[in-house]
C-alpha cells in the first residue's frame, strides 16, 4: 500500500475532499482533480489506480477511460457515478473499468473495492507471458511465438487473441471483443470480428498445425479452448 498513487476524479468537492480524506487514513497517496482534463493528465503520469465520476466537466468519465485504453495507458480504474443504469454499467465495464460503484456510496465499501482491485492487477500484472501449449502470448513484448518462433500479428489481432487467451472456456460476444480490440466508438460490424479470427486461425492453427483453439459460438462470438 505504501506509495501506491491513487488519482481520484471527482467534479463535487465535498465528496473529493471526503474520498481523498479516506484514502490517505489508510496509506494511500492522493492526487486529486475536478475535470476531465486533469484527470487524463494525472492518469497518464502519476496512476496505479484511477477513482472516476462519470459526470466530469471538460471531458466525460467515458471519454476519460476511451482515451486511456486506446493509449494502452488506462490504469486500475473504479468508476464511482450516480448513474445506476445497467447499460452505465456495461459500457463502463466493456471499455475496460475494474469496478463500478453507485452514488450513495459507503466509505468502507469504497475502501474494500479499491483493496481488492489493487490486488487483483498486482497478481496479474506480475504474469507478462501466457504460456499455452506451444503458444506463447508475451505481453510485454506485445508478441506471440509458437514454438519460439514470433508470429506476424496486426494490432486488432494480438488484441483479440491477448482477449481469448485470457479467458479460456469463457463465452465471448462479438461485441465484446469488438470494444477490446478497435475501442467503443468504432463503426464497423461486428462481422470485423469473424474476419480477423479467420486469419488468426491462418496464421496460428494452419500455418502452425496448431489443434483448433478458437470455438466459434454461431450467433454469439467466440471461446478460447482450454489446454
Amino acid at each position: 500500500m505504501a506509495g501506491t498513487q491513487i488519482v481520484v476524479a471527482e467534479d463535487d468537492v465535498a465528496i473529493r475532499e471526503l474520498l481523498r480524506d479516506h484514502l490517505q487514513r489508510e496509506g494511500y497517496a492522493v492526487v486529486a482533480v475536478e475535470d476531465g482534463h486533469a484527470a487524463l493528465r494525472a492518469a497518464r503520469e502519476l496512476a496505479d489506480l484511477l477513482l472516476l465520476d462519470l459526470g466530469l466537466p471538460g471531458i466525460d468519465g467515458f471519454d476519460v477511460v476511451r482515451m486511456l485504453q486506446r493509449e494502452g495507458r488506462l490504469p486500475p480504474t473504479v468508476i464511482l457515478t450516480a448513474r445506476a443504469a445497467e447499460i452505465d454499467r456495461v459500457v463502463g465495464f466493456e471499455l475496460g473499468a475494474d469496478d463500478y460503484i453507485c452514488k450513495p456510496f459507503s466509505p468502507r465499501e469504497l475502501l474494500a473495492r479499491v483493496g481488492a482491485v489493487l490486488r487483483r492487477r498486482d497478481g496479474t500484472q506480475a504474469l507478462r507471458t501466457l504460456s499455452l501449449g506451444r503458444l506463447e502470448i508475451d505481453e510485454r513484448a506485445r508478441e506471440a511465438r509458437v514454438d519460439g518462433h514470433s508470429v506476424a500479428l496486426k494490432p486488432q489481432e494480438y488484441a483479440l487473441l491477448v482477449e481469448l487467451a485470457s479467458n479460456p472456456g469463457v463465452a465471448l460476444s462479438r461485441e465484446r471483443l469488438l470494444v477490446r480490440a478497435w475501442g467503443f466508438d468504432f463503426d464497423g460490424g461486428e462481422r470485423t470480428v469473424d474476419a480477423h479470427v479467420r486469419r488468426l486461425r491462418a496464421k496460428l492453427e494452419e500455418r502452425f498445425n496448431l489443434p483448433p483453439f478458437i470455438e466459434t459460438l454461431h450467433g454469439f462470438g467466440y471461446r478460447f479452448r482450454r489446454a
